[in-house]
């Protein structure tokens, strides 16, 4: 393991990697773990991936596990880069890109997450967590938990998709659900780890999860050649994903596998835009944002403890921050299932809108290499979709010629 350190991207501070540390203890931000990258640039070839395991553990010379007895795995794989030859075509796209994190354990990205998180917690000696979740996180750390033999405590709103609570409950996990959003789940779950001692895996309050979605930053250069498309588009509630691509593209920077970024775009609801308002006024964090509601739940996040990772992300590669109506979402989630086949979920399918408009807008070119992130199956959502047309009651009189 090359692991050297945790460190708060605010102040400075390190911290021992070795034991369970939550929040910098001075500023109270998120922590990041840091890798002796100089070692890694000596050690890691390209050319050895191709004897490895096709899944995110063949790069773990970036991964902070130092057993890989403690690997808890659900048979997680390299998902596609599905080109979208048919919309890009509709939509005036050259090279359209979907990468489809559906096909994981559990349906989701959050999987990844979940894989590194769980790992690193075994690795740690964690008997028991508590986290807040919008649903799959939840559902992802309840099945690796199970795996492990760690006990899992999940705070979810009463609104969550009913697939991700069955989840939960299925893999027994201890479920608590809340009336209201998932900073309502987040006071319930402060309140437990202060009181029962339990690690705390809300987003961003634990290091590792970065570390596992940042692998979906690695398999994207891998997929293009070790080369880097020129746009991707990620779907942000915690921002986690977007933050982990980041730190994936800045380590292979570090290395020289790659030398230039590329323009990343944090997607969000018109009815819960914090970063996209905190972009557009040139701010470095983001404000509560009042009254959250859309029919993409899983990015339903009011205020991001992580929000100033994003807004650094989208700064630094000359990024931007778009928000999309509801209305859209589910038009080009039947859009993308009518033209190529891929039955995603709705925050997939808001990066979709997104582009369109921001192609429109003259902010995407027509022949740039674009990769929008689907994180999860749209089976779980099962309630988005509306027969179009209403299927016809079939009776007794229709008769089918032979």
């Amino acid at each position: 393991m090359y692991v050297t350190h945790l460190e708060c991207p605010k102040c400075g501070t390190v911290f021992d990697h070795r034991k369970v540390v939550q929040l910098c203890q001075n500023c109270a931000a998120p922590l990041l773990v840091r890798y002796d990258l100089k070692k890694i640039k000596n050690k890691f070839r390209k050319k050895r991936l191709k004897h490895r395991i096709y899944n995110l553990w063949r790069y773990k010379e970036f991964l902070p596990i130092k057993n890989e007895k403690n690997i808890v795995s659900l048979g997680e794989v390299i998902t596609p880069l599905l080109k979208l030859k048919n919309l890009g075509k509709t939509l005036g796209f050259k090279h359209l890109y979907l990468k489809d994190e559906g096909l994981n354990p559990g349906g989701s990205f959050k999987s990844r997450g979940a894989a590194v998180g769980i790992s690193r917690a075994k690795e740690l000696n964690v008997k028991s967590f508590a986290m807040p979740t919008n649903g799959n996180a939840g559902a992802a750390w309840a099945i690796y938990a199970a795996k492990a033999g760690i006990e899992a405590n999940i705070v979810m709103p009463k609104d969550a998709p009913l697939i991700t609570r069955s989840e939960c409950a299925g893999a027994g996990a201890k479920l608590y659900l809340v009336n209201g959003l998932i900073n309502d789940a987040g006071k319930i779950v402060a309140k437990a780890v202060r009181q029962y001692g339990m690690m705390d895996a809300s987003t961003l309050k634990e290091p590792y999860r970065i570390e596992g979605k940042k692998t979906m930053g690695f398999e994207i250069v891998e997929q293009f050649g070790w080369k880097i498309p020129d746009v991707i588009l990620y779907p942000t509630g915690g921002g986690v994903g977007l933050i982990g691509i980041y730190k994936a593209l800045l380590e292979l920077r570090e290395i020289g596998i790659i030398d230039v970024l590329p323009r990343l775009v944090a997607v969000q609801a018109q009815n819960c835009a914090p970063i996209v308002k905190a972009y557009e006024n040139g701010q470095k964090e983001s404000v509560f944002w009042e009254n959250a509601k859309t029919v993409a739940f899983g990015i339903t996040v009011p205020k991001a403890l992580g929000d100033f990772l994003v807004l650094d992300a989208i700064y630094k590669t000359d990024g931007t921050a778009v928000s999309v109506s509801d209305e859209d979402i589910l038009k080009y989630k039947l859009l993308l299932a009518g033209s190529e086949g891929l039955f995603i979920c709705p925050e997939g399918a808001a990066t979709a809108a997104a582009a369109h408009k921001l192609l429109e807008k003259g902010w995407i070119k027509p022949k740039e290499k674009v990769v929008l992130l689907n994180t999860g199956s749209g089976l779980k959502y099962f309630d988005t979709i509306k027969p179009n047309p209403p299927i016809l009651d079939i009776n007794d009189e229709i008769v089918y010629p032979l």
